[in-house]
């Protein structure tokens, strides 16, 4: 028995290591740089870690001019990315669940008083584990569907520009904006497309009375799929997709103008 714990521990401890390394190598790299080239009378001097950053981006993190999407760039990017915010998605919409779902019946001591009241009471009574609940397919859904949405808006965004370009020489906002509205919107449609059914299934580990549920995002899709058939995994698409066409089209839109303004080039 103690063997087996002993090597689970190794597993543990090996899987964090990974993560460490994983999380802190690009950090590392900039570091390294500095040492190297700041600290010789001549050569390339960076201003600061900032600054190192970019340029690492600009002259090594971008293909020809033109290039195709890079889908082996895209991909390991959009995961890592999606990974990354799960952490932060998880715990905040745990407790907006919990929130919202509140039914009116309940007497008011046993309802939350808001986002932070539920978030402490969580924490209280199941740990820190309870306020991640659900983490495992909150991940599976981001980094699915952030691969699934910057490999469609790079795509859509790239096939775009070529033709506006074969079409006219002129280039202008309301082409970035034209741009933008479409290879956001149809990045939000394919995302959520995509990984609905992982949300739902999600919806209904977060907001389980019984906590001893399965918290198998699959066990509990072959469990609807079995009752509803697939349009019960897709529960919700109509006003998902309503939504995740115009909000995804802003945020595309904000961020390449912004990029713009703040001189920040891309092809």
């Amino acid at each position: 028995m103690e063997e087996t714990s002993g090597y689970k521990e190794y597993v543990a401890g090996l899987l964090a290591g990974v993560a460490t390394v994983i999380t802190g190598h690009p950090f590392d790299t900039v570091k390294v740089k500095l040492q190297k080239h700041n600290t010789v009378a001549h050569g390339m001097q960076y201003k600061n870690g900032l600054h190192c950053t970019a340029r690492i981006v600009k002259i090594e993190g971008e293909g020809p001019p033109n290039s195709r999407p890079q889908p082996q760039v895209i991909i390991p990017a959009a995961v890592y990315g999606g990974a990354i915010i799960s952490f932060v998605l998880c715990p905040s919409e745990l407790v907006k669940m919990q929130v919202q779902g509140t039914d009116s019946l309940v007497p008011k001591s046993g309802r939350y008083s808001g986002p932070l009241d539920c978030a402490l009471k969580t924490m209280k009574t199941e740990g820190v584990t309870g306020i991640f609940c659900g983490g495992l397919t909150t991940l599976l859904r981001e980094t699915i569907g952030n691969a699934v949405f910057f490999s469609v808006y790079e795509y859509v965004r790239h096939y775009m520009h070529l033709q506006l370009k074969a079409a006219s020489s002129d280039h202008n906002y309301l082409n970035d904006v034209g741009i933008g509205i479409v290879s956001g919107g149809l990045g939000g449609v394919a995302f959520w497309s995509s990984v609905l059914p992982l949300d739902v299934a999600k919806t209904i580990i977060q907001t389980a009375s019984d906590k001893s549920s399965t918290k198998n995002p699959f066990q509990i899709l072959k469990s609807i799929y079995g009752r509803s058939g697939l349009s019960g995994c897709y529960t919700g698409l109509g006003p998902t997709i309503a939504r995740a066409f115009p909000a995804n089209a802003a945020a595309i839109v904000t961020w390449e103008l912004a990029a713009k303004l703040l001189g920040v080039e891309r092809e």
